[in-house]
C-alpha cells in the first residue's frame, strides 16, 4: 500500500487544522454543496431505483436477461406431448402450455373484465364487449356465474425464469403424485375476480375433451399481466383433458443443450423452433440513460451554485491569510505546498458534504420506504443504491477541486515580500 509523500501528507494535515479553525466557513462551504450534491445522489439513486423497478415488472412476464424464450402455435398432433416430455424433470428448461379454462357454470359465457382487462374495470366501467358474433341468428349465452382464465400448464417451477411475487397461499409442489383434484395458484387479477364474483368450483378446459373437475385454489402470485390467469402442473391437467390444441411457450437456460434437442425434434416434424432471448436491460438503457442526463444536467447546475459559495468562501480565506502563507514562502515553503493546503481543505470540505448528503438521501430513502414499502412489492425491499454513494463522493471530489483551484492560484502567489509590508 503505498504511502502519501511527506509534502501531501504536510498538505493534509494543514489543511485539517485549518478546517477546525475556522468551523464557520467551512459549515458556510458545506452548505453552499449540500444541496448540489444531494441533487446528484438524488438523481443517481432514482435512476438505480427506477430501472430496478422496470426490470423487476419485465422480469415478471419476459424472464430475466438471458432467458431464452420461443412461442409455439399450430403444431401438428403430438407436438405438446413432444415438448412436454423432452423438458419434463428439467431445471434448465420449462414449458407453459396455455388453454383457455372457464371455472364455473356450464352453458353460459364468463363474466366479463373491464376495458382495460380488470374486474374491477368491470365495476366502476362495466364490461367490454364480450359477444362478437356477427349473424343476426347466432345469439351469445347470457353471462352467468362463471369466469375465464387463461390456464398455464407448467412442466416445471416457471420461477426459476420469471420471479413471480408471492402474494398468498403457497406455490405449486412439483415431483409429487400428481392430484385428481388439480391445485392451482391464480394470478392477482384472476383472484380479484373469484373474490368479486362467487362462482361454483368446475374447471373446463373450452373446447376440450373430459368435462369439469373441482380445482384447489392453493395461491396468489403477482405475474405481471392485466388479464385473469392461472398455473397448474402440467401431469395434473392432462389427467382428465386433452392438450393437443394449445399453444406452448419454452422457457431455457440460455446454456442448456436442450435447445438443440427440441430443435432436432420439432424440424422432424416440419416447425421451426427460433427462440430469442431476453434483454431487458439492453432495451432499457436508452430509455434510463436520457432520464439520468436530463436530471445531472439539472442537478450539476445546482451543484456549480454552490461551487461558487465554495469558491467565494475560499478567496475570503486565503485573503485574510496573506501574511500566513507569505511566511510559510519565507521559511521555505514551496508553492505547491500553498496550493495543496488549500485545495485539501476544499477537498475535505467537498468529501465531508458528501458523506452528510449521502448520509441524508439513505436515511430520507429508508423512511420513504418504510412508508409506501406496502403499496407496491419492488419497494418493499428497497436498499440504498451504491452508484448513488459513488456518485456523491464523486461530486464531491469534483466540487472541492473546482471550488479551491483558484483560492489554490491565489495562495501559491502570495509574495514573500507580503510579510515584510505586514
Amino acid at each position: 500500500m503505498r504511502r502519501l509523500s511527506g509534502r501531501n501528507r504536510s498538505a493534509l494535515i494543514i489543511g485539517m487544522q485549518g478546517i477546525r479553525a475556522r468551523k464557520l466557513r467551512t459549515l458556510l462551504s458545506m452548505v453552499s454543496l449540500f444541496l448540489g450534491i444531494l441533487a446528484v445522489v438524488a438523481v443517481q439513486a432514482g435512476a438505480s431505483i427506477a430501472e430496478r423497478a422496470l426490470l423487476s415488472d419485465i422480469e415478471l412476464t419476459s424472464g430475466y436477461d438471458g432467458t431464452r424464450v420461443a412461442d409455439l402455435y399450430g403444431g401438428p398432433a403430438g407436438t405438446v406431448d413432444l415438448v412436454a416430455d423432452t423438458v419434463a424433470g428439467r431445471a434448465d428448461a420449462v414449458a407453459l402450455v396455455q388453454v383457455q379454462a372457464t371455472i364455473g357454470e356450464s352453458g353460459v359465457s364468463p363474466i366479463q373484465t373491464g376495458p382495460s382487462g380488470t374486474y374491477q374495470d368491470a365495476v366502476t366501467e362495466g364490461p367490454a364487449e364480450f359477444c362478437n358474433q356477427t349473424g343476426p341468428e347466432q345469439v351469445c349465452p347470457p353471462i352467468g356465474r362463471a369466469i375465464s382464465v387463461q390456464l398455464n400448464a407448467l412442466t416445471g417451477d416457471v420461477r426459476t425464469f420469471r420471479p413471480f411475487r408471492h402474494l398468498s397461499g403457497e406455490w405449486l409442489t412439483f415431483g409429487t403424485v400428481p392430484s385428481l383434484s388439480p391445485r392451482i395458484v391464480l394470478n392477482k387479477e384472476a383472484a380479484e375476480g373469484f373474490r368479486l364474483y362467487p362462482v361454483p368450483a368446475a374447471l373446463r378446459i373450452d373446447g376440450g375433451t373430459g368435462g369439469s373437475v373441482t380445482p384447489q385454489f392453493v395461491g396468489v402470485v403477482d405475474d405481471g399481466t392485466g388479464w385473469p390467469q392461472a398455473y397448474v402442473r402440467m401431469d395434473e391437467l392432462t389427467e382428465w383433458t386433452s392438450t393437443q390444441n394449445a399453444g406452448i411457450q419454452v422457457l431455457l437456460n440460455g446454456q442448456t443443450p436442450v435447445e438443440q434437442v427440441l430443435s432436432s425434434k420439432l424440424r422432424a416434424k416440419g416447425m421451426e423452433f427460433a427462440p430469442y432471448e431476453v434483454q431487458s436491460r439492453e432495451d432499457l438503457q436508452d430509455q434510463i440513460g436520457l432520464m439520468r442526463l436530463l436530471f445531472l444536467g439539472l442537478s450539476a447546475f445546482v451543484l456549480l451554485i454552490g461551487v461558487a459559495g465554495v469558491l467565494n468562501v475560499g478567496l475570503a480565506t486565503v485573503g485574510e491569510r496573506v501574511e500566513e502563507f507569505a511566511l510559510r514562502r519565507a521559511v521555505g515553503t514551496p508553492r505547491s505546498l500553498l496550493a495543496g493546503i488549500v485545495l485539501a481543505e476544499t477537498l475535505l470540505t467537498g468529501l465531508l458534504t458528501a458523506g452528510a448528503a449521502i448520509g441524508f438521501a439513505a436515511g430520507a430513502l429508508e423512511v420513504a420506504a418504510g412508508f409506501i414499502g406496502g403499496t407496491d412489492p419492488v419497494l418493499a425491499d428497497l436498499q440504498f443504491p451504491w452508484e448513488a454513494a459513488v456518485a456523491g463522493i464523486v461530486a464531491g471530489l469534483v466540487a472541492g477541486i473546482l471550488g479551491g483551484f483558484v483560492p489554490a492560484l491565489r495562495a501559491a502567489r502570495i509574495p514573500i515580500a507580503t510579510v515584510m509590508r505586514a
